[in-house]
């Protein structure tokens, strides 16, 4: 986890970056020093010196640290990678499904953390109405270019581009291409679909 002991400069600049991950996520949860280091299993003041980057965790400290803010402990100790983090348009590929004329393409990355996923959507010009679905979750639409009729428990709402919608999946939802083109809408979603 930290570099050999012989680097002593690159393990102090890995003690302050994963002190400054803690201290930030404990600050975005409205967390207070003595309510995680007590969730924890350590003392207010050693967690204020991790924080600070004055002291190293144990792996054993820092599961306990990840466990009371609700994070794994690669929460801290991952650096962001570009084939982590990003996705390059000269490399999207698309893809379909047997019962839809649609095309998608993942704008996101597959990992097992994440709780959203972006796909880029095609739709051919005249394409039937997607089925009524529900689920668990959130989507959220944005439409690039054309039109779409977003259906949303019986009510229907046009979007043309430049539009959005943002609704829970569990309302019974359907969307079609009403435009005499080519649709293309990016997709936002929880829980992922693949």
């Amino acid at each position: 986890m930290f570099p050999p002991p012989d680097n002593k400069e690159q393990a102090a600049v890995a003690t302050r970056a994963i002190g400054r991950k803690i201290r930030a996520l404990r600050h975005r949860l409205k967390r207070t020093l003595e309510d995680t280091a007590t969730a924890a299993g350590i003392s207010k003041p050693f967690l204020s010196q991790v924080e600070r980057g004055q002291a190293a965790p144990s792996i054993t400290s820092l599961v306990g640290i990840a466990r009371a803010l609700g994070v794994t402990v690669q929460y801290f100790v991952d650096t962001p990678t570009e084939a982590g983090s990003v996705c390059r348009g000269n490399e999207l590929k698309y893809f379909g499904f047997a019962d839809s004329t649609n095309l998608f393409g993942r704008l996101t990355n597959l990992s097992d953390s994440r709780k959203l996923e972006a796909i880029l959507v095609k739709m051919p010009a005249g394409q039937q109405p997607s089925e009524v679905t529900t689920h668990a979750g959130e989507e959220f639409l944005y439409v690039m270019s054309g039109e779409i009729s977003l259906t949303l428990e019986g009510t229907t709402f046009v979007l043309q581009a430049g539009d959005t919608a943002h609704y829970e999946s569990t309302v019974p939802h359907a969307w079609a291409n009403t435009a005499g083109e080519e649709t293309v809408l990016v997709w936002v979603g929880t829980p992922r679909l693949f």
